[in-house]
């Protein structure tokens, strides 16, 4: 139905095509992506996308990067269309319009190259297998072989999937025999990277460590980590290590270690001598603001605003609900008592004869 109508009628559009067609492409047919359903009507979707860079080259920007824009985070089989689609996009692309989508597309890439899903993955590789794409990677490797290699080069390692490690290094054998100073310089340079993020790291760590070990000093520390369940860590050497603020920027030298063991010493000293002081503050601050669960659970209640109208009209209903209750309350006592009411109307009916 799809193909037989939309795509027929896409395929007879004139050249050069009207602002009124491509606004259908970029207002109606890209946003479908987005739906829950897409896997009813992709294949006929993906077709009439074709259509219109078959007709003009120069949406395929515009296309793509809608087609990005659009990308599912959380459904692997939506990716999986996705990745589809955009190899029968690359299948008609101009070099041109290559060039200028390269860079994001290739980043996506990376992405899916590195999804646990080993079906993401594994479609995302298949792009290697296709000789025209190839052939636009060769031509601008100098582009994207820097912005892929982490991706494969880390896979190739970690991937669960043994069939990912082998799709992977068909990939990085065609990237080495395309240029093989290229690929030396993208290993090197990755190396420097990982390099770099481990100093980071390590540094990162240090530091949180060192500012750990001095939170430890305060006389007030053991039990707070007591009173919040804190797990803290640290050795008994830790417990009673006590430096200075220096120490956040780097090591001790050995020339100094002697005059920074004085400079812990003095610092426990002036630390033991506002203990009680810092306890008093804590004991205030409790006074002040008791926890939670000492203070008394008091419910706000809530306030409508006055208004005469909604006041005559509840009141209204209260009046109305109390003549209720009350003629409620009538007819129970007259179903109570029906002797007593037949004797009344007995004697009614006598009275009014005799009248």
């Amino acid at each position: 139905m799809c193909k037989g109508t939309i795509a027929y009628h896409i395929s007879g559009f004139a050249l050069p095509l009207k602002e009124e067609h491509k606004t259908f492409l970029s207002k109606v047919l890209l946003p479908l992506h987005k739906v829950q359903s897409l896997s009813v009507f992709h294949p006929c979707l993906a077709y009439c996308v074709v259509q219109f860079l078959e007709k003009d080259s120069t949406l395929t920007q515009q296309v793509v990067k809608g087609l990005l824009k659009f990308w599912p985070r959380t459904d692997s089989t939506k990716e999986i269309m996705f990745l589809n689609e955009l190899e029968e996009i690359l299948d008609v692309i101009e070099p041109a319009e290559f060039q200028k989508i390269m860079i994001p597309l290739f980043q996506q890439l990376g992405r899916c190259i590195s999804c646990s899903h080993f079906q993401v993955a594994e479609r995302a590789l298949f792009y290697w297998n296709n000789d025209y794409i190839h052939t636009l990677m060769r031509d601008n490797a100098q582009i994207i072989l820097p912005i892929i290699f982490p991706s494969l080069y880390r896979n190739s390692k970690r991937h669960w999937n043994k069939t990912i490690h082998g799709l992977i290094y068909n990939a990085l054998k065609l990237f080495m025999e395309m240029n093989q100073k290229l690929f030396d310089d993208c290993f090197k340079q990755y190396k420097i990277t990982e390099s770099m993020k481990k100093e980071k790291k390590k540094e990162r760590v240090a530091a949180w460590t060192k500012i750990h070990r001095k939170a430890s000093c305060n006389p007030a520390f053991a039990q707070l980590a007591k009173d919040f369940g804190l797990d803290v860590g640290l050795s008994t050497e830790d417990w009673i290590y006590c430096g200075s603020d220096n120490d956040l920027s780097g090591s001790w030298d050995d020339g100094e270690q002697g005059d920074s063991n004085e400079r812990g010493r003095k610092e426990k000293d002036t630390v033991s001598g506002v203990t009680e002081a810092f306890k008093q503050n804590l004991r205030l601050e409790e006074q002040k603001n008791p926890r939670r669960s000492d203070r008394p659970l008091i419910r706000r209640k809530s306030e409508l605003p006055h208004d005469e109208t909604t006041a005559r009209m509840i009141e209204d209903h209260r009046k109305a609900e109390h003549d209720l209750d009350t003629n409620l309350a009538l007819g129970q006592a007259s179903h109570h008592h029906p002797k007593s009411t037949s004797s009344h109307t007995e004697n009614s009916i006598t009275s009014n004869d005799l009248t």
